[in-house]
């Protein structure tokens, strides 16, 4: 499995595998959040319980899970977000495929620090047990990061790291796509171990006991310990795995793959708990909540999800439903296509601003006008009002290229009567 095939995957989408079904899976609701304008690709739970979720985009969405909501949109990033990392100190820290490491802090529109020093994308990112921030690039090499921003290469590899693995007494495993696997063990003996499997490793994350967890692009899921000697597989037959999470309480872990629906796997056993199935395959992205209650997973469909991991059940379908289901006119066509835009912004004079600003009145206000919303001064210099025919353009060409700087999610109409249809209900629904 090579960059280029996940990338094309990734980007089609391909609708027959949201069909598969196995045994053990049991169809959900389309229950979402929905705000990027491409693959989920990213996750991460911050301290306080809110989500973060990024993707190929480029934008960094912040999620209120129990409001159903999107509180804010970061964009840095030339291109696609690969991973993030939220710190116990509320920062959070995110890698993209231009190469750079940016750390988000408090309620700032910009990156607090940006580090570069990868030839290539950053792929994963990690936290050692001293608090010294890892990332793993497509150059094939794991960094490890002084707090000034300046860095040295902790391990190299033939090919791109997938991903990096902190173990419970600081051992550093990465892993990366022709299969290799380093261990870097801590303390005075520093001794390197080394592994060759079968497949490409796309996704690893450590247990309470030692052991590590190897998602594989054959479908297997394997577990080595603290030597890298092998202790179990897990052989799944829906092909390759792309990720896989372990909760915080250590007891389940969640695995995901290009046509494996989400699979919910007993840490001490190993035994197969149960399979969740819904929109979204591949599925790029697992986190668990703080609780270990919950999992949240994103995709190809450009969704966030939630589940209960003690069933495997949807959560939040009353939130969602009702957030459409109030929308003015909620089955015309137009408020259809608004779906994608509800958890960002609202419609009416007693809404307040989401991540997005509120559209109350947005036929013939200015670009960047709405009050108590903080634009991005790029579209404040902008000479543009909002007609039916400006609306129209901005989701024609999308708002990278009609609005560049934008914090919004890249999103596109491609279909004109459904461009026709959202502009017309705007403008009726958020009219004065």
């Amino acid at each position: 499995m090579t960059v280029s095939i996940f990338r094309v995957v990734a980007y089609a989408g391909i609708a027959f595998w949201l069909m598969l079904a196995s045994p053990l899976v049991a169809q959900t609701h389309d229950i979402a959040l929905r705000g990027h304008g491409g693959p989920i690709r990213a996750m991460a739970v911050l301290p306080d319980g809110r989500v973060a979720s990024a993707g190929f985009d480029g934008a960094i969405i912040i999620w209120d899970v129990n409001a159903g909501r999107a509180e804010r949109v970061l964009r840095f990033h030339d291109t696609a977000v690969n991973a993030l990392l939220a710190r116990p100190d509320g920062c959070l820290v995110s890698g993209g495929d231009d190469g750079k490491i940016a750390v988000w802090c408090a309620a700032e529109a910009k990156p607090a620090q940006v580090m570069s020093g990868h030839e290539g994308p950053v792929s994963a990112l990690a936290r050692a047990t001293d608090g010294k921030l890892l990332s793993g690039g497509w150059d094939g090499s794991v960094r490890i990061w002084l707090p000034d921003g300046a860095a040295h290469p902790s391990t190299n590899h033939q090919a791109p790291v997938t991903s990096i693995a902190i173990g419970n007494n600081g051992a550093v495993l990465s892993a990366s796509q022709d299969g290799s696997v380093i261990l870097s063990s801590s303390g005075e003996s520093g001794r390197i171990l080394m592994l060759k499997l079968p497949a490409s490793v796309n996704g690893a994350a450590a247990l309470r006991n030692g052991h590590f967890l190897l998602a594989c692009a054959d479908g297997v899921l394997r577990e080595v310990d603290g030597d890298l000697k092998p202790v179990r597989k897990t052989e799944l037959p829906d092909g390759a795995l792309t990720t896989v999470a372990v909760s915080p309480d250590g007891r389940t872990v969640a695995t995901a793959g290009m046509r494996t629906p989400v699979t919910l796997i007993d840490a001490a056993s190993g035994e197969v708990k149960s399979g969740i199935l819904g929109p979204g395959l591949p599925i790029w992205a697992l986190a668990f909540s703080l609780d270990s209650r919950a999992l949240y997973t994103g995709g190809a469909d450009r969704s966030v999800r939630q589940f209960d991991v003690a069933t495997g059940t949807a959560i939040g379908e009353s939130i969602t439903a009702a957030s459409i289901a109030e929308l003015p006119e909620p089955k015309d066509r137009g408020a259809l296509v608004f779906r994608a835009c509800v958890a960002c912004h609202g419609l009416t004079a007693a809404d307040t601003n989401l991540a997005g600003p509120s559209l109350y009145g947005i036929v013939g206000r200015r670009i960047a006008s709405a009050p108590e919303y903080a634009f991005s001064a790029p579209l404040k210099q902008m000479d543009i009002v909002w007609t039916r025919e400006t609306i129209a353009k901005l989701f024609e060409v999308g708002p990278t290229l009609y609005t560049p700087g934008t914090k919004m999610p890249e999103q596109r109409i491609t279909d004109p009567d459904d461009r026709q249809a959202l502009v017309d209900w705007l403008a009726r629904v958020t009219a004065r």
